[in-house]
This record gives structure tokens, C-alpha cells and sequence, in this order.
């Protein structure tokens, strides 16, 4: 038996680690057994962190994490129906679940799912790196439980698959194997490649909301766009959706969005639009359907083609900041950023960074109390001045408050507006 105890003490932080042996007491007290399964166990064996801990009871979950909790600066969130419960504690994530057992009735639906051993939950995962444990009873400690080979995949640094029929189970784990492949820098096994592509299109027949749910999860990735690129090479990528690519033209725009906006990780709408930037409207609106996009994600895809369809105005050389303000002041950031990051006009790039840079923020000093005390009567004509006012201000002929005040009263002088 492999023990890791000196391991885990020096990869987490001493509150975390009292926290995770203070379980592992609570959990002894009641006759269970905890141990710490999956990510974390895979990330302390690669030095990398992790601030999301899963415990796996052998047994009913809640009473240890609601025990664990009590008397502790965390926030506990139960879920009774399901045998689970997440602890916040600080930047850490801790979820306790019941160790269970899943069946799938049929390719690609959600499992039937019953309490089991440890053994049994780790049958259940997707990776034999994701399905190593580590028993944290006092007596235990550290000792790990590694049934398919977990450690020895690591070494290799290979992702494999626990059995023959794990991406007919659930398909998802098809872009599960990606991210972990190109976040670790580790390759598919060879039968674990080959079931891939003979299962991936079993992706049909989940939902919308699965597949959206994996495509987020790749582009929180630090590069996402050797995960496309993975995919369109392994031809699973149109299994997402037949109209992506992710050839060169992808990464090389993704890497321009990260230096755009100074951050290793921008926006991910961000790069959602870059994603579907070269689909046509019809099949971008299939998209958005199929997999059920909502919130900002929907209004950033269907302002794309809207975008599009408004660019060309910006190449006018005529074209004052203020005719540049209204033409893209009802359009998303994300969207025009995409723009600027995809167009082939140096002047049309131009303007729309300095929207995003400085237009959008312009604000005027005066307001409709202002103008009114000033003489201006309520209704039409108030509106057309407070309009010219933000066009003047946009186009840097008013600067100042005061320079405001000035241009309506030569307004109101003249009788114009």
C-alpha cells in the first residue's frame, strides 16, 4: 500500500489540511469512511493547485459536512436530494458526497445512481487520473487507493479511459479528455483515442445544455484553442457543431484576444464570438439554439450578424467619432472587440477601439434639470439639444461643463434646436 500522508500535509495549506483530518475524525466518530478522490489527488502527485476538494463518504454525507461545519467561518450549502454538500471555505471549494454507483439505461442519458463503496465511486469517473482516492481516517491517513492505474497513468502521462464503454456513457467526457490532455500536456492511450472517435457521435443525443456546459468549460481553459484544434483533428469537433473550426486562423485570434485585453484569461464571450465568427447566420442561429445558450453568452451571439451587417459604415472616410458613436452604441463589447480583432481595415479596427477605448464612456456634465433651468422647454426640443450636446462633446467641439453651458446658451441666443 502507497501512503501519501507527508504528501497531502505539505501540498495543503495547514487550515485546509485541519479541516480535511478534522472529516476524517468526524467521519471515524460515526462509524464512516472519507477519503479525498479525483482532481486533487491528481494535481498533489503534479504540484499543481487546486482550490476545489472533493470528500467522498462511505455512507450518508450531509451529517459529517453539516458536523464539519459547525463552529467554522464557512458557508454550507446542502442538497439533500442528491446526498451532497459544498463547504466555502475561504478561496477553497470543499464538496462532500455519498459514495455512490451509476448505471447508464442508454447511451448518452443520465445515470441511474445508488449508494456503493469507494470502489464503486471511483468506477464511475471518467479518467483513470481522476480516479485515484486517499483515505483521511486517523488510522489511514494518506494511504491511497488506486484501482485502474491512476499513478502509473500520470507517470506516463497518458488519459485513458476506466472501460469500454465510457464515452458511450456519456459522451461529454469525449471534450473532458481533450482539456485534460492539453491542460496537462499528456497524450490519449491508444485504445482510449480510438473508442473516442467511434463514440463521439453519441453526442447527438444529449442535451443542449450538456454540450453548452462543456464548451464552457473549455474556454476557461488557459489556451482553449488547442482543445478545438485537438478536436478538429481527431474529427470530433463537428460533432459540437458542424460548422466549427479550429485551425490556425482560431488560435492565432485567440492569442490576439489575450493580448487585447492584457489577461491570460479574457472575457469568455469573448472568445465565443471569436469561436462562431465565420459561421454563416443560419447556422450560428442553429447553434445558439441547440445548445441553449442564455444571459450575456445569447446576446453577444446574436449581435454578431447585426454587428457584420453595421462595420462597413465604419470604412466611411468621412465619418465623425460622434457618426462612430451610433453606429455601434447599441452593440456588445464583446462583439465589437471580435471585430477588431478579425478585421483586415486598419482605419475600421481603429474606430472601433476607440469606441471601446473611449466613446462609449463619454458622458455629458448637463442634464434635462439643467437644460430646463436653463430655458429649455420639456419635450422634443429638449431631447434634439441634449443629443446635439452628446454629438458636440463626442466630437471634441465641448470639453468642460462650462463649455457646455455655453453652446445651449448660443443655441437658445440663435433660437436654433
Amino acid at each position: 500500500m502507497i501512503n501519501i500522508g507527508k504528501n497531502i500535509e505539505e501540498y495543503l495549506p495547514p487550515e485546509i489540511l485541519t479541516l480535511v483530518k478534522a472529516a476524517g475524525e468526524i467521519a471515524v466518530s460515526r462509524g464512516q469512511s472519507v477519503y479525498l478522490v479525483g482532481g486533487v489527488v491528481r494535481d498533489l502527485f503534479l504540484k499543481r493547485r487546486n482550490l476545489d476538494l472533493d470528500l467522498v463518504v462511505e455512507g450518508d454525507a450531509l451529517p459529517l459536512a453539516r458536523q464539519l461545519a459547525k463552529g467554522r467561518d464557512g458557508k454550507l450549502v446542502t442538497h439533500p436530494r442528491f446526498g451532497t454538500a459544498t463547504f466555502k471555505y475561504g478561496a477553497y471549494s470543499i464538496d462532500l458526497v455519498t459514495a455512490r454507483s451509476e448505471t447508464y439505461p442508454e447511451p448518452g442519458a443520465l445515470p441511474t445512481v445508488k449508494p456503493g463503496s469507494i470502489q464503486d465511486d471511483l468506477l464511475r469517473r471518467d479518467f483513470s487520473i481522476n480516479a485515484m482516492a486517499v483515505s483521511i481516517d486517523p488510522a489511514r491517513f494518506g494511504d491511497l487507493v488506486d484501482p485502474y492505474g491512476g499513478k502509473s497513468d500520470l507517470d506516463r502521462h497518458l488519459i485513458r479511459v476506466l472501460h469500454q464503454r465510457s464515452f458511450k456513457d456519456d459522451p461529454t467526457r469525449v471534450w473532458r479528455a481533450l482539456r485534460y490532455e492539453q491542460r496537462l500536456g499528456f497524450r490519449l492511450e491508444f485504445d482510449t483515442t480510438t473508442q473516442l472517435r467511434r463514440d463521439a457521435p453519441i453526442m447527438e443525443r444529449i442535451s443542449g445544455d450538456r454540450l453548452r456546459h462543456e464548451l464552457e468549460r473549455i474556454l476557461e481553459e488557459d489556451y482553449p484553442e488547442k482543445v478545438f484544434y485537438r478536436g478538429e483533428r481527431l474529427g470530433v469537433l463537428r460533432n459540437l457543431h458542424l460548422a466549427l473550426m479550429g485551425n490556425g486562423w482560431l488560435g492565432e485570434h485567440f492569442d490576439m484576444a489575450r493580448e487585447a485585453c492584457g489577461s491570460p484569461k479574457p472575457n469568455k464571450n469573448l472568445y465565443l464570438a471569436l469561436l462562431v465568427w465565420r459561421i454563416e447566420d443560419e447556422a450560428l442561429k442553429n447553434f445558439v439554439e441547440r445548445l441553449k445558450f442564455g444571459g450575456d453568452a445569447v446576446r453577444v451571439l446574436r449581435d454578431i450578424p447585426l454587428l457584420k451587417q453595421a462595420i462597413p459604415a465604419l470604412a466611411a472616410s468621412e465619418l465623425t467619432p460622434s457618426g462612430v458613436y451610433h453606429i455601434l452604441e447599441h452593440h456588445r463589447p464583446e462583439t465589437i472587440l471580435a471585430g477588431a480583432l478579425v478585421t483586415d481595415s486598419a482605419l475600421v479596427r481603429q474606430r472601433l477601439e476607440l469606441y471601446l477605448s473611449s466613446l462609449r464612456f463619454v458622458e455629458l456634465s448637463l442634464n434635462g434639470d439643467n437644460l430646463r433651468r436653463m430655458g429649455v422647454p420639456a419635450g422634443k426640443k429638449m431631447g434634439a439639444m441634449l443629443k446635439a450636446l452628446k454629438e458636440a462633446k463626442l466630437d471634441g467641439k465641448v470639453i468642460t461643463r462650462e463649455d457646455e453651458r455655453k453652446l445651449v446658451r448660443s443655441w437658445l441666443k440663435k433660437g436654433k434646436r
